[in-house]
């Protein structure tokens, strides 16, 4: 077999540019502190993320955007339920009980 080069070489920074600023946290420790922007903005780095993953599934129904669907109805009344009560648990309820209420009571 023939490797080239370049591509070990790309492999190597690949590996770096995900590596680094993982381990930069971790080697540094408290020696460097962010500025506190920068600490209040990563605060909602995991709930945008989540909604970057979520959203468009709610939304997107055979490529096109669809507002009356049965994920959308369902992700809304998890949404309620979790603004309205803090169980853990009866957001999942509320948002499995509308989506399957939607489509197998009512067909959508």
């Amino acid at each position: 077999m023939n490797f080239d080069g370049s591509l070990w070489l790309i492999f190597i920074l690949i590996g770096l540019a995900t590596t680094l600023p993982r381990a930069s946290f971790i080697v540094l420790g408290n020696r460097v502190t962010l500025p506190a922007v920068i600490q209040r903005a990563l605060r909602y780095a995991p709930a945008a993320a989540l909604a970057a993953i979520v959203v468009p599934d709610l939304l997107v129904v055979g490529n096109e955007i669809d507002l009356l669907n049965p994920k959308l109805a369902a992700g809304l009344a998890a949404v309620a339920a979790a603004a309205l009560w803090r169980n853990p648990w009866l957001p999942f309820f509320a948002g499995m009980g509308v989506l399957l209420g939607l489509r197998f009571g009512l067909g959508l």
